[in-house]
């Protein structure tokens, strides 16, 4: 063994031991940290070209309120309010903003599972909103249920998933006024990380509230964020009665939401790329100050939804340059405004979990990663413009979202000298698959997925030929058949089940 081998190897087994225990704390990965630079296309002066021109629409423009109680709000704020339409002053903007949190922690029924977000911290959320899903056969159908509940299963398992998100899939047997309390039961039973709280309207988001209050405790959640609530507007420039209901539920009790514009690039936002992030840009700032005009200081994210519309269908697309350019510069946008943001990643327009579904996903995720998103939603199972969540994409997805976890992570130099030394200690022509560095460090120093097959033709046709959909419909079906439900205090339980049963009384099943 040489000097330098003997110097430096002192302590670095252990260390690193140390480290893969923090990194497979209680089976979820830590929020992630950022270690690489950020994709930034625009220069100091483009980020002030696009602010400006997003403070004159909000000026010159308005936003339209349409909801007597926040038009009420902004009267008192000082805003110009006409009829429905909100004339914001961009003093007033910046002023509001400013008292918006830079971090968010997220704390979850299990301690160990809290995360962090913002300021180059992330977390991997699943996909939401699918009316069908391709089941464990891989069949397309209604959603039910019981599929919800295998669903958070899979993500209370999937060590990259940091949340449960809430409606993966729609229950289709559960009636529509029953569907937020059975959703989000079904959030909070089947994990103990953080999870989304419904967000179709006020009341559904008080019932939300007040079964987080059962969960936590109503005075650690009037101090402690534990939930996060989407609300998205109707671009352009419009935000609804229904979502901005659900907003004050949420951020009156200090919780944050996403204020997400739903962009359809072309259609609902003018048909160039920098000009559509400066109306998202309008859209967005207006939301989040109305967030602290509710309560000075709750949480709030910078939120969007992005697609752009094929001028030959209509139909909108996944997986283009310019959604990733976009991703991009709202990164850059919402930096400058030092807030966190949200995006939305492995998105796909494909029907089945085919090639096409592969190539949008790996397109929109690489972007996000180097854009540098704080809540990455959408990040498991979505396919066809999301109307359906795919068994088999949803755990291939957690999968890669570990993957880009660990790129984004950055290059690891706490193992550099004694891999130096082992290249002392194997010489020319050697290897180092026996060296006690490689031993020690090999379930960590290359990714080694399970879902992809990387052995040869004859050794992948011997073990049945299997292509990517069956091998994770058949990961999906062992990893349900070991799921254990984390333990739920049965008071706590009961008490939300007798809350559920007390609600379904009170609301008409019909009820939207």
């Amino acid at each position: 063994m040489s000097k330098i081998s003997k110097v430096v190897r002192r302590g670095g087994r252990d260390s690193r031991r140390a480290l893969r225990k923090q990194e497979s704390l209680a089976g979820m990965l830590p929020h992630l940290t950022r270690g690489l630079s950020y994709t930034e296309p625009m220069s100091p002066d483009q980020i002030q070209r696009i602010h400006d021109a997003s403070m004159t629409i909000l000026e010159e423009i308005g936003v339209d309120f349409r909801d007597p109680v926040a038009l009420a709000d902004w009267k008192a704020a000082g805003a110009d309010v006409s009829g429905e339409r909100v004339r914001l002053d961009r003093n007033l903007v910046m002023e509001l903003i400013a008292s918006i949190p830079s971090e968010i922690t997220l704390h979850a029924r299990d301690p160990q599972k809290t995360v962090t977000l913002g300021e180059g911290k992330s977390i991997f959320v699943p996909m939401t909103g699918a009316p069908f899903i391709r089941d464990l056969e891989d069949k397309r159908r209604w959603g039910k249920l019981a599929d919800l509940n295998d669903f958070h299963k899979l993500a209370h398992m999937a060590p990259a998933l940091h949340s449960t998100a809430h409606v993966i899939c729609e229950p289709m047997d559960v009636a529509v006024g029953h569907r937020h309390l059975w959703i989000t039961y079904s959030s909070m039973a089947h994990s103990d990380k953080t999870f989304m709280g419904m967000s179709t309207g006020g009341p559904n988001g008080e019932d939300v509230m007040e079964m987080v209050k059962i969960l936590f405790g109503a005075d650690f959640v009037d101090s402690h964020p534990v939930v996060t609530a989407n609300i998205n507007g109707n671009s352009p420039l419009v935000w609804d009665e229904t979502m901005l209901g659900a907003m004050r539920a949420f951020t009156r009790h200090n919780q944050p939401v996403l204020c997400s514009p739903f962009v359809l690039g072309g259609a609902n936002t003018p048909a160039s790329v920098a000009p559509a992030v400066a109306q998202l840009n309008a859209e967005a700032l207006s939301a989040l100050a109305y967030t602290q005009v509710v309560r000075k200081g709750a949480p709030a994210i910078y939120g969007h939804y992005l697609s752009t519309v094929s001028m030959a269908s209509g139909a909108p697309m996944a997986g283009t340059p310019e959604i990733s350019l976009m991703n991009f510069m709202i990164g850059q946008m919402a930096r400058f405004y030092d807030v966190p943001w949200r995006t939305s990643n492995t998105l796909g327009g494909a029907k089945t979990f085919d090639a096409q579904a592969g190539y949008e996903s790996a397109s929109t995720m690489m972007a996000v990663m180097m854009a540098g998103a704080n809540y990455i939603w959408h990040s498991a199972g979505w396919n066809e413009a999301g109307l359906h969540c795919s068994m088999a994409k949803f755990v291939v997805d957690a999968e890669q979202c570990a993957m880009a976890y660990r790129m984004t992570e950055g290059v690891r130099w706490d193992d550099f000298d004694e891999a130096i030394a082992a290249v002392s200690d194997i010489g020319p022509g050697g290897h180092y698959l026996g060296h006690p560095h490689t031993q020690d460090n090999f379930k960590r120093a290359f990714f080694m997925p399970q879902l992809l097959d990387n052995n040869s033709f004859e050794q992948w046709e011997a073990s049945g030929g299997q292509e990517i959909t069956g091998r994770a419909l058949d990961y999906a079906k062992a990893q349900l058949d070991a799921y254990e439900r984390p333990a739920l205090d049965e008071g706590v339980d009961e008490a939300l089940r007798d809350f559920i049963a007390r609600r379904e009384r009170d609301i008409p099943p019909n009820c939207h």
